[in-house]
């Protein structure tokens, strides 16, 4: 299984490993949706090559953690060794990289609607789809978050 996100098609497909798309809906981005995310707060949805770190049940229903920040993000972003160090270990484990630095986290694909570009950073479904999404795929899928700029 392998998710991918266009941003700019704002659209989601699940794709199995044969290639064929198994599902397919639409997406709202974070309020800043141009460019890739680069800090705590600035409102944009990453880009790159991620997994499903954890599944979980939150404000938003069924919800996907993203595995950012990457360790290709904390390189570009000039983030300590230490950090970066962490991030690595915790991908080979496909656990959640740590929260809460300078360079953000806790983004999810989470429902809550596609009306506009709403989240904090997030990518956000209609509920019927998270649910549905949520139910195809495990911890450890891989993620591809597109610009298509």
């Amino acid at each position: 299984m392998r998710i991918v996100i266009q941003k700019a098609a704002r659209r989601l497909t699940v794709w199995n490993e044969a290639g064929a798309c198994l599902f397919s809906c639409p997406v709202a981005l974070g309020s800043q949706p141009i460019g890739p995310k680069e800090k705590e707060g600035d409102g944009k949805t990453p880009e790159g090559d991620y997994f499903v770190c954890l599944k979980k049940i939150g404000k938003y229903g069924p919800s996907l953690g993203v595995s950012y920040p990457s360790e290709k993000d904390a390189l570009g972003q000039g983030a300590p060794e230490s950090l970066t160090a962490c991030i690595r270990e915790r991908a080979l484990r496909n656990e959640r990289p740590p929260w809460g630095t300078a360079l953000g986290g806790e983004i999810y694909i989470h429902g809550g609607g596609v009306q506009s570009d709403w989240t904090a950073g997030c990518v956000a479904l209609r509920d019927e789809d998270a649910e549905t999404v949520y139910r195809m795929v495990e911890v450890g899928t891989e993620i591809r978050i597109e610009s298509g700029e």
